[in-house]
């Protein structure tokens, strides 16, 4: 599965975050990922728990925000909102498009449980 290794991906980066800010575990971890990723996020938040477990985002929450689809078109140059497998201009219907998202994975936001200062 895929999506394993994209999240086995994540959990290194978010550990490598959390021990950057002396977390002590993850509670919630935020994605954006695009349609055309190439990542099904039911199959990610599927594989998910197997990933985490041993770590410090074991049992941490996995929030998934879809991206859309947006594209330059280089013939009127708008930019619009594009169906994933329709990337034509929304105002004239043209095809010569470039894809400006849509296509990301981004990791945006960890929130940490930070370790206890105890006086």
């Amino acid at each position: 599965m895929h999506e394993m290794a994209v999240c086995q991906g994540l959990i290194d980066q978010v550990e490598e975050v959390a021990r950057a800010e002396h977390g002590r575990r993850v509670a919630r971890i935020e994605l954006s990922v695009g349609p055309l990723s190439g990542v099904e996020p039911q199959l990610l938040q599927q594989a998910f728990p197997l990933a985490a477990a041993g770590s410090l985002a074991e049992g941490a929450l996995l929030a998934i925000e879809t991206a859309p689809v947006r594209v330059h078109c280089d013939e009127c140059g708008h930019d619009s909102e594009a169906g994933p497998t329709r990337l034509v201009c929304r105002h004239c219907g043209n095809w010569r498009t470039r894809l400006l998202s849509g296509d990301e994975l981004l990791l945006m936001r960890v929130e940490i449980i930070r370790e206890q200062a105890y006086v």
